[in-house]
């Protein structure tokens, strides 16, 4: 199957793209802003997988979506949460430094709460899910790439600064083919999963995004800063969570159904996160920002 090759190496094209954006004082920033810091990974890694259960549970989604949502909701943020951040005049080195920061941890957390979730939803049927492993798989997925974009970046700082731009836009259609490619693909499986998975993540979305400004708020940060968090909170690595997904159950029937939430949520975040982009953005969502 192509999409077995093809995903992993496209999320290390996008990982590593991530990582071409990265300097030493992103993660610096974690003390220069320790609250913002704080309230944006506790959000990502508490809130997010318990809206996602609460969601799963809610909407009784078939056992194998149910454990894709979770794998999902164990994602950092990715390309798309930092570049949405930049349009929506929020604070785009927090966004960079959360999305690097959980990132790492998610090579841990994730196969951790993959297994449990497994268990949880699968019980006896769950597959055999060696952590170490997914956690090793996940690492050179995603911080050997990230680590190698700054690499780059420190070697060649000029070099990087011409070509990032055009190695973004690169990761960004390569994202979008990989989408293209998992729909065509597996266009019977999203077809007939879709109304089913649709509102239920377009629910965990909006309760993310919610709770985020929410959060950012009532922690007394500045409209920058709050828009932010919102959209860290409620904006998920798809490509991530499709490679996961993939990861977890194979791909010898064609793309797992632990992988088509990613798919469908690659689609429907786009609902809400660009409307939310542009309240930020205009001056009615600044001004709101400031209530």
């Amino acid at each position: 199957m192509l999409l077995e090759f093809a995903l992993p190496l496209i999320l290390a094209v996008i990982m590593f793209s991530l990582g071409l954006g990265l300097r030493p004082a992103h993660f610096w920033r974690i003390a220069a802003e320790p609250r913002a810091f704080a309230i944006g990974a506790f959000n990502q890694l508490i809130v997010v997988p318990a809206a996602a259960f609460a969601i799963a549970t809610l909407f009784a989604l078939p056992a194998e979506l149910a454990l894709g949502v979770m794998i999902l909701a164990g994602c950092p943020g990715g390309v798309l949460s930092n570049s949405a951040s930049r349009y929506a005049g929020g604070n785009v080195p927090l966004s960079i430094s959360l999305t690097a920061v959980i990132s790492l941890v998610a090579a841990i957390s994730l196969p951790i709460l993959v297994a449990l979730s497994a268990r949880h939803f699968l019980g006896t049927d769950a597959p055999a899910i060696n952590v170490t492993a997914l956690s090793v798989q996940i690492f050179l997925l995603t911080a050997v790439p990230v680590g190698l974009g700054m690499a780059l970046t420190r070697l060649t700082p000029q070099f990087v600064a011409r070509a990032a731009p055009r190695i973004s836009q690169i990761a960004f259609w390569l994202f979008l083919l990989m989408i293209l490619g998992a729909l065509i693909e597996n266009w019977s499986a999203f077809a007939s999963n879709f109304w089913t998975l649709g509102p239920a993540l377009i629910v965990l979305n909006a309760a993310l995004l919610g709770f985020g400004l929410v959060s950012g708020r009532l922690a007394g940060l500045n409209p920058k800063d709050i828009t932010t968090i919102a959209i860290e909170s409620g904006t998920q690595n798809g490509s991530l969570g499709i490679t996961v997904g993939l990861l977890v159950l194979g791909a010898s029937a064609g793309l797992p159904d632990t992988a088509l939430p990613a798919v469908v949520y690659s689609i429907t975040a786009w609902f809400l996160t660009m409307p939310f982009v542009l309240w930020r953005r205009g001056p009615a969502g600044q001004t709101a920002a400031a209530v």
